[in-house]
Order: structure tokens, then C-alpha cells, then sequence
């Protein structure tokens, strides 16, 4: 007989979330009618498992503010933090340690057992240069509050298709995005415990914002990372196979036509087994 902590043993958790949760069209798509905005939040996180905020990407925060979205979500929920453009979007990414430790310090550890992996985003201008990109990696946090920090990378161009990136990801635990963008590079090889999916094609004329197929691939493809595998849709590029062993899975639906994004992110967790939490209390 298989018992429920030999299953969890077997596959990481997996959770599926959008950006953000202030944006005008969900009001009519996804929210209540006459929902308050102030409530926003308390919705959304009930119906998706994690949430990515991109605001801190744009603004410093208050630990005020990070304290307020804690409280305001389910016990079990967890956000994604994306890091500020001035300490990701810059010439000489080896002088950010004074902007990363400005956003580090700036309340983030109010999250708590909520705070899940911290997003490093390169503009896309940005080519690899292994010794820049290596001292950058090492001023990344590996603690917040007390708890390990779980970095993941988003490089934009094309020349971080190289293995040498991947060995330096590798090195410093941190996760690197997979993404199915046409525009940016996309990587197969896992690099950390945990793994991390941005998906922007979502289409305005599909009301689940992906085709049922798509969406099946996609279970599918979180499934495999959970179990530690590496999914054959994606394209190696070393030959070093990490160990297979459960890994968190967090994947959000970002961009495309982000009216459907809430759609998109209830069918993936309806095919992963999963159901809103304000079902469940149902």
C-alpha cells in the first residue's frame, strides 16, 4: 500500500500561480463582480497556490506592505518576489551588491514561511560573461530571515545558451526560468531543488488562454520536474544529469494576453490534481 508521505517522497509540490493580482480586466474575468479591490489579493491567493509579484521589480517596498500580503493569504500559500530592476537591469552587474542588499533589507523577510524563490530578471541587452555573471551569483542572498533563499535567473539573451552559464548556475544552487517564449532562450537543464516556468503565450481568443493540449503538456512537463527528471521538450545544454530526486515546482502564467492568465492557471491545477481552496471549503 502507498502511503501519502512515500507519494510526496516520490514528487516535489507544484504550484501554479499568475503576476501579480491588481490588474483591471481580471475584474470582469476573474474577480466577483463588486469585489473590493482591498480584497483582491484574499481572492486570488484562494484560488491559485503562489503568486508572482513584480511590483518590487518597479519600486522598493515597504516591510509594511510585504507584512499586510502575509496576512492576507492562505497559510499554505507562498509568494515568488521579483527582484528590483536596479539591482538586475545594469552595466556591470559585479557592483549590484549595495542594490541587492538594499532590496534584501527592504522587508522581504516579512514574508515568512510565505517568501518562495526570489526572481534575478537581465534585460535582454544583457550578454553572458562568465566572470561577471559569476561574481554576481555570489553576492545573491543565501539567506532571508533565517531561512534559505531560493534564487532563480532569467537570462534574455542568447548567449547564456552556454554550458559554462549552467556549470556557475549549478555551483550556486540557483534555478534558471523555462520558459516557452518565442523571443527569449529557454533551458533544460536543472540546475537547482527546485524549478521555476514563466509561460507568457497565453491568447486572448482562447478562454482558457491556452488548448487543452498545450495545457496537458504542461502538466505533464511539471510532473516530470517534480520527480526530478528533465523533460525532453526542452533542450539540454550539458551533459551532466542531476540526480533524480523530488523538486518544488512553481509555475506562473505571466504574459501573452494576461486577461486569461487566472484561466490558464485554474485549468493547469484542475489537470494537476489540484482544486481551489475556496472549493475545498465548499
Amino acid at each position: 500500500m502507498t502511503t501519502g508521505s512515500d507519494k510526496n517522497r516520490r514528487q516535489g509540490r507544484i504550484r501554479v500561480g499568475i503576476g501579480g493580482w491588481t490588474y483591471e480586466p481580471w475584474r470582469t474575468s476573474f474577480y466577483p463582480k463588486g469585489l473590493p479591490h482591498a480584497r483582491e489579493l484574499e481572492y486570488a491567493s484562494r484560488q491559485v497556490t503562489a503568486i508572482e509579484i513584480n511590483g518590487t521589480f518597479y519600486r522598493t517596498q515597504k516591510p509594511e506592505s510585504f507584512a499586510k500580503w502575509r496576512d492576507a493569504t492562505p497559510e499554505s500559500f507562498v509568494f515568488s518576489v521579483k527582484a528590483p530592476r536596479y539591482a538586475t537591469i545594469r552595466k556591470a552587474l559585479a557592483e549590484a551588491g549595495p542594490a541587492i542588499d538594499l532590496f534584501v533589507k527592504s522587508g522581504v523577510a516579512e514574508l515568512r514561511e510565505k517568501l518562495g524563490p526570489l526572481l534575478w530578471q537581465f534585460a535582454p541587452t544583457k550578454r553572458y560573461d562568465r566572470e561577471e555573471i559569476g561574481a554576481f551569483l555570489k553576492l545573491l542572498p543565501k539567506e532571508i530571515g533565517g531561512r534559505p533563499a531560493r534564487n532563480v535567473l532569467e537570462p534574455r539573451h542568447e548567449s547564456f545558451v552556454d554550458p559554462s552559464f549552467i556549470d556557475l548556475a549549478r555551483r550556486h544552487r540557483c534555478a534558471v526560468v523555462f520558459t516557452d517564449s518565442t523571443e527569449y532562450p529557454s533551458f533544460g537543464d536543472i540546475t537547482s531543488d527546485f524549478v521555476y516556468a514563466r509561460l507568457v503565450r497565453s491568447e486572448s481568443a482562447i478562454p482558457t488562454g491556452y488548448a487543452a493540449p498545450a495545457l496537458d503538456a504542461w502538466a505533464k512537463i511539471a510532473r516530470t520536474f517534480a520527480r526530478g527528471s528533465e523533460p525532453r521538450e526542452f533542450a539540454r545544454i550539458t551533459n551532466v544529469k542531476p540526480a533524480a530526486e523530488p523538486r518544488d515546482v512553481f509555475v506562473f502564467f505571466i504574459n501573452g494576453a494576461k486577461e486569461r492568465a487566472p484561466a490558464a492557471a485554474l485549468q493547469l491545477l484542475s489537470r494537476l490534481g489540484e482544486k481551489s481552496r475556496s472549493s475545498r471549503a465548499a
